[in-house]
């Protein structure tokens, strides 16, 4: 499960625009994200803003402190039952998350590294997910996001990360030209038809150990 990632940097951003909206980049700062910290994100309700949203989503009765750690994937299986998500999933409150790469542990030595996962090409690519937006809290929690998960364990890239016997779990990495079907999704089954695994051959993967002293 993805818990920490490189967002789009502000340059790359219009790349990322779906269709033709034109998306200025956000006058906000941002880096390397984990859960619980602010980032980037595009809103069907707002496709001409890049948000800044806290990763995780937080829901207007849950605390934005405990929540985010623990709401920052979900698991498109069960998104329409879990009482965090299955309020965005009902109202098709998609989102687009910009990314340049992100992390996930490999156990292939013996013990856990971790590997920065990325387009072959360096470009930045978007991942399927949900928003939420808290009215009355002007904390980093008004806006919030997930990453939607899909079973990896079938994946050539995917099945390589996280604990040996654990399921294998994948972010959606959504191809350009799904961009704007995703965030116009109105039905369940239109959503669920564009939650597929990514081309492995256009991604690459290599260890990226975490900077010696360097603290989250």
């Amino acid at each position: 499960m993805c818990a920490d990632y490189n967002p789009a940097r502000k340059p790359y951003l219009e790349r990322l625009s779906p269709g033709a909206h034109v998306v200025q980049p956000p006058s906000f700062a941002y880096g390397e994200t984990f859960p619980g910290g602010v980032a980037p994100f595009l809103a069907n309700v707002l496709p001409g803003e890049w948000l800044p949203g806290m990763f995780g989503l937080v829901p207007h009765w849950a605390d934005p402190r405990r929540l985010a750690r623990m709401t920052y994937n979900a698991r498109s299986e069960t998104v329409a039952d879990k009482p965090s998500f299955r309020n965005a999933w009902r109202r098709r409150q998609f989102a687009l998350i910009p990314v340049e790469s992100f992390y996930e542990p490999c156990y292939e030595s013996g013990r856990a590294e971790r590997w920065r996962i990325e387009r072959a090409d360096r470009e930045p690519f978007a991942l399927a997910g949900l928003w939420e937006r808290r009215i009355g809290d002007d904390g980093p929690a008004h806006w919030s996001f997930a990453m939607l998960t899909i079973n990896a364990d079938e994946h050539p890239l995917m099945a390589r990360f996280h604990k040996p016997g654990d399921e294998k779990r994948s972010v959606v990495v959504l191809e350009a030209a799904d961009y704007e079907a995703w965030l116009a999704a109105r039905s369940e089954a239109e959503a669920r038809s564009l939650l597929q695994a990514f081309d492995a051959d256009q991604m690459v993967a290599h260890p990226d150990p975490r900077p010696a002293g360097r603290r989250r």
